[in-house]
């Protein structure tokens, strides 16, 4: 394969590749580029770099379609298909908010580093849709992972060449420690939660204090998949809100769709959950619309997760506790770890993907186990030496 460079006017050049004849017609094939430079040497260069790309396979077809195209393509032929419908939800409010607005009006093939970087420093600053500052490093950090997937997309397609965002540093965000409840506050925060106004929240607490649940994975859970015999339960569906209303959809990981056993506390709260809803079912015959949730509404219905964290909001401020419903999973997690439990076993009662991210996430209660562990050790030392001492 090679190629013919002629200059086409000030500042450009002109290159012709020759791609050799037609198996068919027997007739020679040449593609056209133009290269916008004022140096035939950097031409050459280009030329060069263009012939390599298409002799090894990795030739990509220059294109006028623009960032936003892309971006919208993406989301219908891609993202729906792959995600929960929260999730794409989620991804197109980023696209539409975000990223089409500051980054849409460039071409694919020519979106740079450069323009990711500028739109990353303006969002920091500048982002927030109400024009009343910028938007948190995490936010941020999110919306270059969804630019990212997307051109990654783009790479596979060959509609570009290479990941401009790949050469992109994400801000960095500060980890806070998280807000969790003591174990004391645990017994007063469950007691409260069974005397409160809805009808769901004794039983969904109970379940995120000593299961570490998500809320969606307590709104979903199924009787079929508790076994208070065997003090077992299984996550095999949660529950999500979208604007088109309630969905249940899978665990995101294998790791998400797990069994978890029940301490005696959750199966008395069970057991005294299922005889008040078979009390209801009873009552409404045929009305009550039977779904096999745990926490459904008094009729049946799936519950609104909003409602749910609406309604312990009002519980903790009224108890004074700065935490949110959310906090509960982390505060199931912090008691196991700080009780001297094997991190892979709190990482699999979370469900995590992986142990790294138990590990990471939930750094600040490791330094009193270490502190323990040298406590132990040393005892350990000094017990053999004075064994060895007295033979």
């Amino acid at each position: 394969m090679k190629g013919h460079i002629k200059q086409r006017g000030k500042g450009s050049f002109a290159v012709k590749i020759y791609l050799g004849r037609d198996p068919i017609t027997g007739k020679e094939r040449s593609k056209w580029h133009t290269i916008k430079t004022t140096s035939k040497r950097a031409a050459q260069n280009e030329a060069a770099k263009i012939i390599a790309a298409m002799s090894e396979g990795r030739y990509v077809e220059p294109s006028t379609m623009t960032v936003a195209a892309w971006l919208d393509k993406w989301l219908t032929d891609h993202v729906a298909h792959t995600v929960s419908r929260k999730s794409a939800e989620r991804y197109r409010e980023i696209v539409d908010g975000h990223l089409k607005p500051a980054l849409g009006t460039y071409r694919l093939s020519k979106l740079a580093p450069v323009h990711i970087k500028g739109y990353l420093a303006t969002a920091l600053t500048e982002g927030r849709k109400d024009k009343k500052g910028g938007l948190s490093p995490l936010s941020v950090r999110h919306n270059l992972r969804v630019l990212s997937n997307a051109m990654r997309q783009a790479v596979k397609l060959r509609l570009i060449h290479v990941n401009p965002c790949g050469d992109v540093d994400a801000p960095r965000v500060e980890r806070h420690e998280m807000a969790t409840v003591t174990p004391d506050q645990s017994g007063r925060l469950i007691a409260a939660a069974w005397d409160a106004p809805h009808p769901l929240l004794g039983i969904v607490v109970s379940l995120a204090l000593t299961t570490g649940m998500r809320r969606g994975e307590i709104l979903g859970l199924r009787w079929q998949d508790v076994d208070l015999d065997a003090a077992k339960l299984a996550v095999r569906q949660s529950l999500e809100q979208t604007r088109d209303g309630l969905a249940f959809k899978a665990p995101k990981t294998a790791k998400g769709r797990r069994t978890i056993s029940l301490p005696g506390e959750a199966i008395d709260a069970l057991r005294r959950h299922k005889a008040s809803q078979a009390a209801m079912r009873l009552q409404l015959g045929r009305d009550y619309a039977d779904h096999d949730l745990v926490c459904a509404q008094w009729n049946g219905e799936p519950a609104s997760p909003r409602a749910v964290t609406k309604a312990f909001a009002a519980l903790a401020a009224k108890m004074k506790l700065p935490v949110r419903l959310h906090d509960l999973r982390h505060s199931h997690i912090s008691h196991l770890l700080a009780l001297g439990v094997h991190p892979k076993v709190a990482s699999e009662r979370a469900g995590h993907a992986n142990i790294s991210i138990t590990m990471d996430v939930y750094s600040h209660v490791m330094p009193g186990l270490q502190d323990e562990a040298a406590q132990q050790i040393d005892a350990l030392l000094k017990a053999s030496k004075a064994k060895a001492s007295q033979e």
